[in-house]
């Protein structure tokens, strides 16, 4: 195989590894923000959790239902926010088990692009040498 066909054969596998980067990344963004409105939501239930706790055994609670407040039993509503706090919990912890498997994905495809490059360069010096 020619010196020209071998680097730019390097150089489109250079270019396909690099959209992977790319895509690696903005998944992990998107990872970001979803645990970001994760955690708003379980700081919320945490909130409402603590108010729960104080509300006397015969106090009203209401649940919010789109325009409407429905009466609801207290120890029901605890038992559900309870749930909600547990799945937004589960939720979390598969959200950062995926981020580090996301960055460990992002440090491979890193390091064969600096390898290609490396590749590259050298393909670049040698060609320049032979010409020179």
């Amino acid at each position: 195989m020619s010196a020209g066909v071998a680097f730019k054969a390097l150089q489109e596998k250079l270019e396909a590894e690099a959209v992977v980067y790319r895509t690696v990344q903005k998944d992990m963004n998107k990872n970001i923000n979803n645990k970001t409105q994760f955690q708003q939501q379980l700081q919320d239930n945490q909130i409402v959790m603590k108010e729960l706790e104080v509300v006397e055994e015969d106090g009203n609670v209401y649940k919010l239902v789109g325009p409407m407040l429905i009466k609801q039993d207290l120890v029901e509503a605890k038992a559900n926010v309870g749930k909600r706090l547990e799945y937004i919990s589960s939720e979390m912890k598969r959200i950062d088990s995926a981020y580090k498997s996301m960055e460990k994905k992002e440090k491979e495809v890193q390091d064969e692009i600096l390898k290609m490059q490396k590749q590259l360069q050298a393909m670049q010096q040698r060609t320049a040498g032979a010409s020179a």
